[in-house]
């Protein structure tokens, strides 16, 4: 199951060129406020569609003012219609959570094991997708370095765009609570990753405890660093591969810092990136349209302008044009350098876009 039809089914469970030094980055974002927002859009291509077919809408969203395309698959002619439009073509590349049987069959080792030693391998958690690989394993970083590389090798790739780069959800968004006739007020032990032997010795070594023999792990403000740290860890090495082709590196990540820290001990603001769309799905959360704007003033406070912030917004969560209006409203106004769209992109989207101008 991709990651639009977990969205069907139950809701969802997926930059600007800047120098990795301060200075720069500012310097790149003044440009940017110059020049207006910058708006993206998430896509799967589909092998049949049209050239002129794509050229046609590629250019409309152009006029729209998105700037930039996330292709989860890889297609050239896709890839090149977007840029002839005018628009970056980034390849989305989901990271941690890698089904592929061929990896399956020939690393089950590489998977991530819960607290009660359930491999992710043979035994996903939510749904039959969810196989996350361990991010402290050296096989696993060097793996996802290389997967960077092949992406980032061919001329009409513009940059890379990381989903899933985090732990399995310890925690769902509490609208999907229902989906799975579950309730998660606490950290469940089935849910909480990861407990291998490369993660356990790691943690002993530093702290003198294997993670198992706690009390309370879930409690424990250490282990759940170390896990912050080895994500991070991950990103920026892979972020160090896409600085050495000169390409940008941007990530989908989960709506605010505190959020991402609690439920997938994902820890974006101290990641080295070029850019950032934190997925602010309000409705997955049962909050009002206005918590947009909440959220992405908690991302930029942390960022403190370190890259630009692109709130992601997912379309059906609006109950009419008029309220996806307010939506980007909020997002621009505290702090969001543009929108990135999930969900499908008519002409009274873009229409909703073409109204905000810098």
């Amino acid at each position: 199951m991709k990651k639009r039809e977990f969205i069907k089914s139950s809701l969802l469970a997926g930059a600007g060129i800047l120098s990795y030094t301060g200075s720069s980055a500012l310097s790149v974002k003044k440009e940017q406020k110059q020049t207006g927002y910058k708006h993206w859009v998430w896509e799967r291509p589909r092998k049949d569609d049209d050239e002129q077919m794509l050229l046609k809408k590629y250019q409309g969203f152009f006029d729209a003012g998105v700037r930039g395309m996330f292709f989860e698959q890889d297609s050239e002619k896709h890839f090149k219609m977007a840029k002839k439009a005018g628009l970056e073509a980034h390849r989305w590349m989901w990271t941690t959570n890698r089904g592929e049987k061929s990896l399956l069959d020939a690393h089950p080792e590489w998977y991530a094991i819960s607290r009660t030693g359930e491999s992710c391998a043979t035994n996903p958690p939510y749904v039959n997708y969810y196989r996350w690989l361990c991010p402290s394993k050296k096989e696993v970083q060097e793996y996802l370095k290389e997967q960077v590389k092949d992406i980032l090798n061919k001329d009409y790739v513009d940059g890379i765009h990381l989903d899933y780069v985090r732990y399995c959800d310890v925690i769902l968004p509490v609208n999907l609570w229902k989906n799975y006739d579950i309730v998660q007020q606490k950290e469940l032990p089935e849910y909480d990753f990861c407990y291998c032997e490369t993660c356990r010795s790691n943690y002993k070594a530093a702290h003198g405890v294997d993670p198992l023999d706690i009390e309370y792990p879930d409690q424990s403000l250490s282990w759940r660093n170390y896990r912050y740290e080895q994500i991070n860890n991950l990103v920026n090495q892979l972020a160090e591969v896409a600085n050495k082709h000169r390409k940008p590196i941007t990530a989908a990540v989960f709506p605010t810092p505190e959020v991402a820290r609690r439920i997938v001990r994902q820890d974006w603001t101290n990641w080295n990136l070029n850019g950032i769309c934190p997925m602010i799905y309000h409705g997955f959360y049962k909050e009002n349209v206005s918590w947009i704007g909440e959220a992405v003033k908690e991302g930029v406070h942390f960022l403190c302008g370190r890259f630009p912030l692109y709130a992601g917004l997912f379309l059906p969560d609006f109950k009419d044009k008029k309220e996806l209006r307010e939506g980007i409203q909020y997002a621009l106004d505290n702090g969001a350098e543009g929108v990135s769209l999930f969900g499908n992109i008519d002409e009274e989207t873009l229409a909703v876009l073409k109204g905000f101008r810098k």
